[in-house]
């Protein structure tokens, strides 16, 4: 099935938007009332931006600055922000080669016509790999993975602290027993059942193991 990866209509102009996203202050919300007043770009083609920036993570669903958009400013995490922003906006093409930042323009565009499913000389698929390789320029995918994002805890992995583990029913440790030199972050993969003494039995190992 044919699917369509973010775009500009004028892919060039992305480049003049990144630099200023740089030296402007973060906005609350960007939209294209900052795009064209604080920015300096106004017109249809430069409002494309938005939508772009939104696949690609940069901006949160409601138009405010997401954290990859904040570390893009810094100058010392732009690289990999970048990086992390075009695997989310074009994560299909990353899944069907994760080097696809080191493929040639030509391997590229051919990635993309048979992703999207365009014509051979279609000018969407032109514009999505002009935006793309615009993108790239900005983009450092040898520290992408050291960038640390805030992003929300998978359901499965809870985060054990004594008083995460009361609330899911454990015992209540004393006060003495939590008094150690070291502090450990126990992530607890709980089997699904409908018996609570599954989960009883679970806690009080806990208990008994890790907390005395």
């Amino acid at each position: 099935m044919a699917k369509q990866l973010p775009y500009m209509s004028a892919p060039g102009t992305l480049t003049k938007i990144l630099n200023k996203v740089k030296d402007a202050a973060v906005p609350s919300t960007f939209n294209s009332d900052f795009l064209s007043t604080v920015l300096g770009f106004k017109g249809g083609n430069a409002r494309t931006f938005i939508s772009w920036a939104k696949k690609c993570g940069i901006l949160n669903t409601d138009g405010s600055p997401s954290d990859i958009y904040k570390k893009f400013r810094n100058p010392g995490t732009s690289g990999a922000a970048m990086a992390s922003a075009l695997k989310i906006g074009y994560e299909e093409l990353f899944r069907r080669n994760e080097y696809a930042h080191k493929l040639k323009p030509n391997e590229i565009k051919g990635h993309i016509i048979e992703i999207t499913g365009a014509e051979a000389k279609s000018r969407t698929a032109e514009m999505i790999q002009q935006t793309f390789m615009n993108a790239l320029a900005f983009a450092n995918f040898d520290t992408a993975n050291e960038l640390h994002l805030n992003t929300d805890t998978p359901d499965e992995e809870i985060q054990q602290t004594p008083d995460r583990l009361e609330s899911l029913g454990a015992p209540k440790a004393h006060s003495s027993q939590l008094k150690l030199g070291l502090n450990y972050t126990i992530n607890l993969v709980l089997p699904k059942s409908d018996d609570p003494k599954v989960y009883s039995a679970i806690f009080k190992s806990i208990r008994e193991h890790l907390l005395d």
